[in-house]
């Protein structure tokens, strides 16, 4: 499998958009976890709320305690501080509440500004990638077989190469290709493989699959 051109102008370019691709998925990440902090924030008035309810109750749990002793008329004493303190109980409860709400909110923006504008763009970026991974390699296993199979590149190349790019070639490639001339059908195969920034294998390295010396495509 074929990851990069192997003309260096195409494998600039793959190289700056996957780097492009993480630089983008990573300014994200940052942005999120800078929101997720920030939202973080709007939880200390709950935790100072949960904290002064459990301070309460502890100190009316305390006084009710300690009423209950008092002789006779203990458990008339105790009850308003058990009221206080199940008041107090409830609002540490409420504290409580805000701060989850709080955390879900920023977990729930954070998860967002990751997945929105890196799945944006890895939609767009993927298939991109990956199509020319698919037809990069097969390329390869056309041209880089013992006996390279150019005929097929070269019939893909007129079927679907731009106008401009077939009438650059010398006179007379078509009939020559036509007539199963060697050298049309492999200029026809490099105009197909230079597409994609491939370049053939010299006719004497096909056989181990390695590239010609860089020139134009």
């Amino acid at each position: 499998m074929r990851l990069y051109a192997t003309r260096p102008d195409r494998r600039l370019g793959q190289v700056l958009a996957d780097v492009g691709l993480l630089a983008w998925a990573v300014l994200w990440v940052v942005v999120a976890r800078v929101v997720h902090d920030a939202v973080l924030v709007l939880a200390e008035p709950g935790q100072a709320v949960e904290d002064l309810g459990s301070s309460v109750a502890d100190s009316m749990g305390s006084a009710a305690s300690a009423a209950e002793d008092v002789p006779v008329v203990g458990d008339e004493l105790s009850a308003p501080f058990g009221a206080l303190s199940d008041a107090a109980g409830s609002v540490s409860g409420a504290g409580q509440a805000a701060q989850d709400a709080v955390g879900t909110l920023a977990t729930v923006l954070a998860v967002v500004l990751v997945v929105l504008p890196v799945g944006w763009l890895l939609v767009r970026w993927l298939p991109w990638r990956v199509g020319w991974v698919r037809e990069a390699s097969a390329v390869s296993r056309l041209a880089g077989r013992a006996e390279p199979d150019l005929d097929l590149l070269a019939a893909r190349a007129v079927a679907t190469a731009p106008l401009p790019r077939l009438a650059a070639l010398p006179p007379g490639t078509g009939a020559a290709w036509r007539a199963g001339d060697p050298a049309a059908v492999r200029a026809l195969a490099a105009l197909e493989a230079g597409r994609l920034g491939m370049r053939l294998p010299a006719p004497d390295a096909a056989a181990s699959g390695a590239c010609a010396p860089p020139r134009s495509g």
